[in-house]
């Protein structure tokens, strides 16, 4: 039976004099995760709490004890923050072992895949790119989790946290049979099924599990109870997710994770390191694209407009030659680097923008000359300058009239649009790193689209950008000019409401 059923924390009960439980928000085995009031520091806090019999079996205070101090032993962003761990005598006077964590809010990973099926292959890579790095950073400091599953990853506004280090134990630590029968069945690593000694490689494995249910909405293996897991056999080669769309690099990635042999699988580090390549490929491919469909467009807007102006004179003027339409050939060139100071960047910088604009009055035979990339076909093109880059939003002139002024906020789409340019300057020239420029973009869209509290949002990002700037993923200058984006989103999100 639960000791949390019958008689144990209640509403309103103080721990240590210090914490007010207020709501419980979650139960499950030994324990009951609390919404409490910290009356010293006056602020909510989530609370851990685990109860029973004083005298009783301290099995469980050990256990809390444990992930306790292998949290708090963990430094990231992206990982549950520690405050405090205690043990006291309630008012029913039972025993109760805690843990003081910060209050976080979000979905769990599981419900989404459950409700919505699977991800998107890109949102995938990054939330499991962000659980591999907390794993990594975790596996230096010799911590292994042990426990990952999409139900101990929450999805926030500030983006995926992994949770839950209920059962982590340490590299090369022989663990007990209470932590041994302790995990999720469909995440469980073989070699766990032979008592061998921690490994990081088993983190792997479940994270393997993690990118294969986000990808496909199921888990790679049909066990889930402990007696079929003994019974499977894992001798053949791990399945491979069939997504369309997906980089092979990243299905590979995902089967080599799951391999059965620890020794074949990858670090946390390497599949960090490749599925942020895999995003920053994706990103830099849509770019080109993209470079390409406006091409095309502005070759079919000239070729439209010569023809309407052909028939224009012809029909007023039958005498009038009309226009001398030259057919100019436009080839794809090769990755250039740009930056905004010339109009070049200079090779081997991480994020090659393929576009390559003549400048106007640049002849054809001088554009092919330098151009060695391969004809791709003739279009219908007009000569015109090189791409501008998008001019930061300005709060218009104060307008003349009556002896005051009054000046114009920017509407929520000119808002978002200075942050997102940022964001691809910031890219472009090395500023921002790929997968966190595509992480804030995502966590700004989510709050755009829900609009449930915007200045709780918005404060989730200001902090995100801290984190994001400590890790080295952005500089001090890419982090001032987003804030200022985000401030022109927050006037625009007012203004709206």
């Amino acid at each position: 039976m639960n000791p949390l059923d019958s008689g144990g924390m209640r509403e309103g009960d103080v721990l240590t004099r210090r914490y007010r439980l207020v709501e419980q928000i979650a139960s499950g085995g030994m324990s009951a995760i609390w919404r409490a009031f910290d009356q010293s520091l006056h602020r909510t806090v989530a609370i851990k709490v685990l109860d029973g019999c004083v005298g009783g079996d301290h099995g469980g205070r050990d256990l809390i004890r444990r992930e306790a101090r292998a949290t708090a032993r963990l430094i990231h962003p992206d990982a549950i923050e520690v405050y405090d761990y205690g043990e006291t005598v309630t008012s029913q006077g039972r025993l109760a072992a805690y843990v003081v964590m910060r209050l976080l809010e979000g979905r769990p990973l599981s419900e989404r895949i459950c409700e919505e099926g699977p991800l998107p292959w890109r949102e995938a890579a990054v939330i499991a790119a962000r659980v591999a790095m907390v794993l990594a950073a975790a596996h230096q400091r010799g911590i292994v989790h042990r426990d990952v599953t999409a139900e101990n990853v929450l999805l926030t506004m500030e983006g995926a946290k992994l949770l839950d280090f209920g059962i982590a134990a340490f590299v090369g630590e022989e663990v007990d049979q209470r932590l041994a029968d302790f995990g999720t069945p469909p995440y469980v690593a073989p070699e766990r099924l032979t008592s061998a000694s921690v490994h990081p490689a088993v983190d792997v494995y479940a994270l393997g599990v993690l990118i294969f249910a986000m990808l496909t909405g199921s888990h790679p293996y049909p066990e889930t109870t402990w007696e079929a897991l003994e019974a499977a056999d894992r001798s053949g080669p791990p399945p491979v997710p069939r997504v369309p769309g997906l980089p092979r690099e990243v299905a590979e990635l995902c089967a080599s994770c799951l391999a059965p042999d620890p020794a074949d699988r990858p670090t946390a580090q390497h599949v960090a390191e490749t599925l942020t390549a895999a995003l920053h490929a994706s990103l830099t491919a849509g770019r080109e694209t993209a470079t390409w469909v406006r091409r095309v467009r502005m070759a079919s807007i000239a070729a439209v407009t010569l023809a309407t102006w052909t028939a224009a004179l012809l029909w007023i003027r039958p005498g009038v030659p009309p226009p001398v339409a030259t057919a100019v050939v436009t080839y794809f060139p090769e990755p250039v680097q740009v930056t905004p100071a010339t109009g070049s960047r200079p090779s081997g910088e991480a994020d090659g923008v393929a576009e390559t604009v003549p400048e106007a009055g640049t002849s054809v035979d001088a554009v092919s000359r330098n151009t060695p990339a391969p004809l791709v076909g003739h279009t219908l093109t007009i000569e015109s300058p090189p791409e501008s880059p998008p001019e930061p939003l300005r709060t218009p002139r104060a307008e003349r009239g009556g002896g005051g002024s009054r000046s114009t906020a920017p509407t929520l789409t000119q808002a978002y649009g200075r942050f997102d340019a940022t964001l691809k300057a910031g890219e472009s020239v090395g500023s921002i790193r790929s997968d966190v420029a595509l992480d804030l973009r995502q966590v700004v869209d989510n709050l755009l689209r829900s609009l449930e509290d915007p200045v709780k949002g918005l404060a989730a990002i200001h902090r995100k950008l801290d984190d994001r700037e400590r890790e080295g993923g952005l500089t001090p200058g890419a982090r001032d000019e987003l804030e200022q984006g985000l401030a022109l989103i927050g006037a625009a999100l007012r203004k709206a409401t």
